[in-house]
């Protein structure tokens, strides 16, 4: 049997703490689609979801089962039209892990049928968000040792 899982986010932008988070995913299951969130509601992204497609895919190349696609509308119906029944998510702090098992609960009561698996960041990703690392690149900080190297590149194209 091919157990697949998809990795949701909105990766805007994806860090070196989502690559490390693949990377395992990829390790624990025959695929992993990383779906990014291309929802309209929430708040203007700093790239689109093409352009994030685009470089995750280039980030990813190479890993064995591994594909990067787009998404609207939720989670678990995305996942029920491929037949997947394991969510990714990553964590680095407990604030996180609050917010994720409420969204873990409501997916479970919406789609029994998928799971959702929690991996812990690493050390040296834990203090490390977009959000962070958005701020600190719209303010010409180094972010390169954060994120993947055709992140970085991005990043400092957008704000200079």
């Amino acid at each position: 049997m091919t157990t697949r899982a998809i990795y949701p986010g909105s990766f805007d932008p994806f860090t070196n703490g989502h690559l490390d988070v693949v990377r395992r995913a990829a390790a624990l299951f025959d695929g992993v689609i990383v779906a990014v969130a291309a929802n309209p509601e929430k708040r203007a992204p700093l790239f689109a979801p093409e352009e994030r497609v685009a470089m995750i895919e280039e980030v990813v190349h190479g890993l064995p089962g591994v594909e990067v696609t787009t998404f609207r509308g939720l989670t678990v119906d995305f996942a029920r039209s491929l037949s997947v029944t394991a969510l990714v998510k990553g964590l680095r702090v407990y604030s996180d892990f609050e917010a994720e098992l409420q969204q873990a609960l409501m997916n479970r009561d919406l789609a029994p049928e998928v799971d959702t698996v929690f991996l812990m960041s690493g050390y040296a990703q834990i203090f490390v968000s977009s959000s962070i690392l958005k701020d600190v690149a719209s303010h010409g900080g180094d972010v390169s040792q954060f994120v993947p190297a055709v992140i970085a590149q991005r990043l400092k194209e957008k704000f200079h």
